[in-house]
């Protein structure tokens, strides 16, 4: 059974939410090095303040409930997802997945325009009936009972696609954690799910690098990496004990999460507002506050770890539905060299952008509908 639903929180958790939010208690931390030891203590006041002040949730809200939304049961677990459907006569199904620390706030400035391309001078034909879920454990969806990875949710939402929408068939793409939902859509659902698009590699080959080249990149990657690995870590390790400092503290979970949008996207200037207003950076925060989601969220760390972590397995074999790759400079989980690629997947597009970072559909929106539409065409 499918439910309509419309997202309404009450005025006295949001005046609650902003109450803890005043009323945090300030104390001493380093402000000499800018973002150098975490988010900046500078800009997190800023932006607390704006929280209080003029930050108007009710606003935000209505931006998602202006979609259709729903909630459906899928393994024991309430799905909730947005449906926009296509204009024309037959339009594609395109699921399009969110990652941590995003959510369906990712995807709010790009499902118009795939669902309805000749409103913005595109045409009627390249239209898509657009999907986008709350992943299992975030936001507006139900919590599972324990941790559940992505090769799980992979499952759950072919069976969204297939057994509770009725699609025949149908294309995904992600970035981040929805990338690797997307590899394993492509992998193990390949009877249903005929394409994938990925702005993100987070999954590797059991075989690693076969050349100098690759091998250098996987020897920078893991440097690179040591400096974003303590959250990722907790988080596939011990995230129960994360969340009781998390859940009641609005302004932790916010600097949590701002900090991996400063870091991992392309900033002009290091300015984290070259690229996104408050707004947005406070509707996308209030989506894990306003739900209780922050603890469960994580979980998806926890739960890969379950399944076998960063590797395909041993026996893995290519993953051979025609696969679009979408490659942004600034993407903080940088891209091997396209021969590694090319033993995971199909690879049928490979487009390198001249600008962008992790979270491809807030940072550069036209761009990324630009090459899922030309991806579907080539493949179509």
């Amino acid at each position: 059974m499918i439910k309509s639903f419309t997202i309404n929180i009450p005025n006295e958790k949001i005046n609650l939410i902003k109450d803890k939010v005043k009323n945090f208690q300030w104390h001493e931390m380093p402000d000499d090095g800018g973002w150098e030891y975490g988010t900046n203590l500078k800009y997190m006041k800023e932006i607390s303040e704006y929280w209080v002040k003029n930050f108007d949730w009710k606003k935000e809200e209505s931006k998602i409930n202006k979609f259709s939304n729903f909630k459906t049961n899928v393994d024991n677990i309430n799905i909730h997802f947005i449906l926009e459907k296509g204009s024309g006569l037959n339009p594609m199904p395109l699921l399009l997945m969110h990652g941590w620390p995003g959510s369906i706030v990712e995807f709010l400035h790009i499902i118009e325009k795939l669902a309805h391309p000749e409103k913005f001078g595109g045409k009627e034909e390249d239209a898509f009936d657009v999907i986008v879920p709350s992943l299992p454990g975030f936001g507006f969806s139900g919590k599972p009972s324990r941790p559940i990875g992505p090769r799980k949710m992979a499952d759950i939402f072919n069976k969204l696609m297939i057994n509770n929408l009725n699609y025949k068939n149908y294309l995904a793409q992600g970035g981040d954690w929805g990338a690797t939902i997307a590899n394993w859509l492509g992998y193990d659902h390949s009877k249903n799910c005929k394409a994938i698009h990925i702005n993100c590699l987070t999954m590797r080959h059991p075989d690693g690098p076969q050349s100098k080249k690759e091998e250098e990149w996987q020897n920078k990657f893991d440097n690179d990496q040591i400096m974003q690995d303590g959250y990722r870590i907790q988080q596939a390790t011990k995230p129960q004990t994360l969340s009781y400092g998390m859940m009641d503290s609005p302004v932790g979970i916010a600097a949590w999460i701002l900090e991996k949008i400063y870091f991992w996207s392309d900033l002009k200037d290091n300015n984290i507002e070259s690229v996104y207003s408050k707004d947005t950076l406070l509707a996308n925060i209030m989506v894990y506050i306003v739900t209780k989601t922050f603890n469960t969220a994580s979980w998806i760390y926890y739960g890969r770890r379950e399944e076998g972590g960063r590797f395909f397995p041993k026996d893995f074999k290519k993953i051979e539905v025609p696969t679009g790759i979408a490659v942004f400079p600034a993407e903080m989980s940088a891209w091997p060299p396209k021969t590694y690629v090319e033993r995971i997947f199909n690879v049928k597009q490979w487009t390198e952008m001249q600008s962008g970072g992790h979270f491809a559909a807030m940072e550069q929106p036209e761009m990324l509908v630009n090459d899922i539409v030309e991806f579907v065409k080539k493949i179509s």
